[in-house]
């Protein structure tokens, strides 16, 4: 367990003045004891000068060797994606799962962290990024406690069914726990400008969702068949991760739920603000909890991404879509 409070406190001081004793020291003999050309009043100023230098590293050095946190906090905010694959069009900013990714395994290789917190206010997203959030929570080696402010709803709630606990306000948005596949269907657009659609496939639903031809029935059978089978693997995720019976989480039908009729069915543990929710941690870690937000390692660059690529979006709490260029339709949570 990482040291805490009063100890790591004194540590952090000891070690600043430690370092900020020798900056003066060596400053008072490179400034004023050695060179008998310079006068005392140079010295001084140059000794004044060294201090705060000093200090500044002492007080770097300590924060590196004792850090003052042991909880790590990520976020999830927003739409879920992969942004990083890039494309002609920009993804809408949200959470980039590569990111949140990287946030919680460098808070597990961090020995200073005892416990995660994962932030949830998202409406959902792409289905595999959403999966390697929730895994990436299960991995981390410690307490992981899931609170939802605005929304967790279908990928959010997900990945909440990686962590040991997930936390709700009281009107929070919860649930949804279900899947959407869509597309745009323009042939009749097309149709009226004198757009016709050619395409060479190979393969028979190669080309299955194109938005410049109507579906066949075939075609319609194919593709709820693996809206069906996402589904029963969101189904079965979240009975494993919540402890619930599989059917309970079919009668939900996608249903959302204010946080304190979730609870109620069993969706959420617990309803309670973020003191309260530290106030657990606490007595999970047996200690008072400093909490440190993780941030991408990537600075800003998830932040300036952004685009018009959207058509529609989100589950939980509404239609969503965007239109894949490769055939048409998509698929999310």
């Amino acid at each position: 367990m990482a040291r805490t409070g009063p100890v790591r406190t004194l540590g952090r001081v000891l070690i600043a003045l430690g370092i900020t004793a020798v900056g003066i020291v060596a400053a008072w003999g490179l400034f004023v004891r050695f060179p008998a050309d310079l006068t005392d009043l140079l010295g001084v100023l140059a000794v004044l000068i060294a201090v705060p230098l000093a200090l500044r590293a002492g007080g770097s050095v300590a924060s590196s060797a004792l850090p003052d946190y042991n909880v790590a906090e990520v976020t999830v905010e927003g739409p879920i994606t992969r942004s990083a694959g890039g494309g002609v069009v920009p993804t809408p900013v949200g959470a980039d799962a590569d990111d949140v990714v990287e946030q919680i395994e460098r808070a597990d290789a961090d020995g200073s962290v005892d416990a995660l917190l994962v932030k949830l206010n998202t409406p959902g997203g792409e289905i595999v990024p959403s999966e390697d959030i929730r895994l990436a929570a299960e991995r981390f080696d410690g307490p992981t406690v899931a609170y939802a402010t605005d929304v967790c709803a279908s990928g959010g709630y997900d990945i909440a069914s990686g962590c040991d606990e997930l936390w709700a306000r009281s009107g929070s948005i919860v649930g949804s726990i279900g899947v959407i596949g869509s597309r745009v269907n323009v042939s009749d657009l097309a149709d009226r400008f004198g757009v016709s659609y050619e395409q060479f496939t190979a393969g028979e639903y190669k080309d299955a969702g194109t938005p410049l031809k109507d579906l066949s029935e075939d075609e319609r059978e194919y593709l709820q068949g693996i809206v069906d089978d996402y589904y029963e693997d969101f189904v079965d995720t979240v009975a494993e991760g919540r402890e619930l019976d599989p059917e309970t989480v079919r009668e939900t039908e996608a249903r959302i739920y204010l946080g304190d009729e979730a609870a109620e069915i069993g969706l959420v543990d617990e309803i309670g603000d973020r003191t309260a929710v530290e106030t657990r941690l606490e007595e999970q870690l047996g200690t008072s909890v400093a909490v440190e937000e993780f941030e991408p390692a990537a600075g800003l660059r998830g932040r300036l991404r952004g685009g018009a690529a959207t058509v529609a979006y989100a589950f939980g709490a509404g239609v969503a879509s965007v239109v894949d260029e490769a055939d048409g339709f998509d698929f999310r949570v």
